[in-house]
């Protein structure tokens, strides 16, 4: 399969076309950033490291029910993946207190949320990614009603499947987000799930081990990220 003219740059990935219509290269650049885009560095690996995460990740949930818009790994930095419409809608879950739902509500950063905290916000950098509800996202036209209730099933499958997997890796899954899109008319996972869309501490030590560590400038990021991957089995 060909790659051919870019389609979409976003922050840290690009998008190239194919020569099928239905499939898409996903590639990963080694930019990161950070509060919108207003923090903004290059860190050596990351596209790699982000990338080979990504399909390991994206191939357990497939091989556990969840439809994903993966297909495998092209090389090092780039995926095939489906060429799906993809929703502005950003699916949040919380195990965790940590970030935005601590400055929100006032509550004890580390505390241990039963049942997890689901939460919807718009994809949009220029107002800072607002906080949404169902009503919001139909009224809009932004999904359709039996597609937003498909993506919230989804995420919580998703979530006991990846609490399990870095459980036992000895890591806590503090929160992540999630984003969907259609193909074929059928809602599936997209985009990345990597340490760039997600918390992940330690779990004796509560060392921070994901992009926290480049937003609050502890360093060590592509180290942490790499440590992540191979204590669940990425090949890295």
């Amino acid at each position: 399969m060909q790659k051919k003219q870019e389609l979409y740059s976003g922050k840290a990935k690009s998008v190239f076309a194919t020569d099928d219509n239905d499939y898409v290269v996903l590639s990963f650049r080694d930019d990161t950033s950070a509060f919108d885009g207003e923090k903004v560095e290059q860190l050596s690996r990351k596209g790699e490291v982000n990338n080979k995460f990504n399909a390991f990740i994206m191939q357990y949930l497939s091989d556990n029910g969840i439809p994903t818009h993966f297909e495998k790994l092209l090389n090092d930095t780039e995926s095939l993946v489906k060429n799906m419409q993809m929703m502005p809608v950003e699916c949040v879950v919380r195990n965790v207190a940590s970030g935005s739902l601590v400055r929100r509500l006032g509550v004890e950063d580390g505390m241990e949320l039963t049942p997890p905290v689901f939460e919807f916000f718009l994809k949009n950098d220029a107002l800072h990614d607002p906080m949404i509800n169902e009503y919001h996202i139909e009224t809009f036209g932004w999904a359709k009603s039996e597609d937003i209730n498909k993506m919230k099933e989804l995420t919580f499958k998703v979530n006991e499947l990846l609490k399990t997997l870095f459980v036992d890796a000895g890591m806590i899954l503090v929160d992540y987000k999630l984003e969907f899109g259609l193909f074929n008319g059928q809602v599936y996972l997209g985009d990345e799930f990597s340490p760039d869309g997600c918390r992940l501490w330690d779990a004796e030590t509560r060392k921070k081990l994901d992009k926290d560590r480049f937003r609050q400038g502890l360093g060590g990021v592509i180290e942490a990220y790499i440590e992540v991957a191979q204590r669940i089995g990425v090949d890295i």
